[in-house]
């Protein structure tokens, strides 16, 4: 049996048109599906494999999303990090389910054109931003013209990117209020507030200590990168004149170094120090002591991402997703 080479030798086999043939192999209901399925069984038949390049050609369309992640201010951080790999997974298998392929990027900036050259590449037909870094102002600039751009971060007043992640300042204030109900009175922060994400946990953290009467917390600008971020919380810890007994983390990946910290310099959390997390990775449940952290719904926000980009690209107007976060208490505090 010849092999069929292209659509119109396998209408040809089928007795029908080419076009009849390239909309059964797309899956068009303009097709009967008794035809769909004849035409779909012949050309696996005869190893015909439709050429996806120049089809998405024709159709303007590349069938790819592109995910990118910039670390602007933190250009040591991998794609392995915890909280990057669970949001990779749950994207790609969103992604798929819509027939869509993922084309993933490490970007760390040098210049304000990074994102308007992937945007412009026709490589993708959309972009998912994970974490805006020190980049909203680029983020801005790029939403302007380009309109299937979502990202996952923080919100504020007049951000033109459309953005999809927790209510970061509230998560703030709900672990500084959990330390403050358990005891604690000298609260210290741990993380980098150059990323917009961070500066509202901060916030929140400084305003339930202002409301609660104490004393502003100490900031530690710990990395994301655990290695680097142990260095800065060992100094930090190291110092007895002002060690707190109560630590907020930006993340779980610096609530984990922390732990290892304190036990090193032989504390014990919670005895003498409490730790309260962020995000609610899948670690935080099996840290010794597990971890109090407040939680980001990541499935949720997967989903929104995925959603509103498709709606996006469809020509719809979407507006940014703030999600309420959860305390999720368990042994560190």
């Amino acid at each position: 049996m010849q092999r069929v080479r292209n659509i119109k030798e396998l209408a040809e086999v089928a007795g029908v048109s080419a076009g009849t043939v390239s909309r059964a192999l797309a899956g068009s209901e303009l097709i009967s599906q008794a035809t769909r399925e004849r035409i779909q069984a012949l050309a696996r038949e005869y190893g015909f494999r439709p050429n996806v390049m120049a089809r998405n050609l024709r159709i303007q369309k590349t069938g790819a999303i592109g995910v990118l992640i910039p670390l602007g201010h933190e250009a040591g951080q991998p794609i392995s990090d915890p909280f990057f790999i669970t949001m990779l997974a749950m994207l790609a298998d969103k992604l798929t389910e819509r027939g869509y392929d993922l084309l993933l990027s490490r970007v760390i900036p040098q210049d304000m054109g990074w994102l308007e050259r992937v945007a412009t590449s026709g490589r993708v037909d959309g972009l998912i931003v994970l974490g805006q870094s020190d980049q909203a102002a680029t983020l801005d600039e790029v939403a302007r013209d380009y309109r299937p751009l979502v990202v996952w971060g923080g919100h504020k007043e007049g951000q033109v990117h459309c953005s999809v992640g927790s209510d970061n300042y509230l998560g703030g204030q709900m672990a500084a209020r959990h330390l403050i109900a358990h005891g604690c009175r000298k609260i210290a922060f741990f993380g980098d507030p150059r990323a917009l994400e961070m500066t509202q946990r901060l916030d929140g953290v400084q305003a339930a200590l202002a409301q609660a009467g104490l004393d502003r917390a100490d900031v530690v600008p710990a990395h994301l990168v655990a290695e680097l971020a142990y260095a800065d919380i060992a100094r930090y810890l190291g110092d007895a004149s002002h060690r707190p007994d109560g630590i907020v983390a930006a993340s779980d990946v610096i609530a984990m170094t922390t732990l290892r910290a304190l036990s090193e310099v032989g504390l014990s959390v919670p005895g003498d120090v409490r730790v309260v997390g962020y995000d609610n990775l899948p670690l935080s449940e099996h840290t010794v002591p597990s971890l109090t952290t407040i939680s980001q719904d990541l499935v949720a926000g997967a989903e929104h991402l995925v959603d509103m980009l498709m709606r996006r690209i469809a020509g719809e107007e979407t507006q940014s997703v703030v999600m309420a976060p959860e305390l999720v208490e368990r042994m560190s505090a």
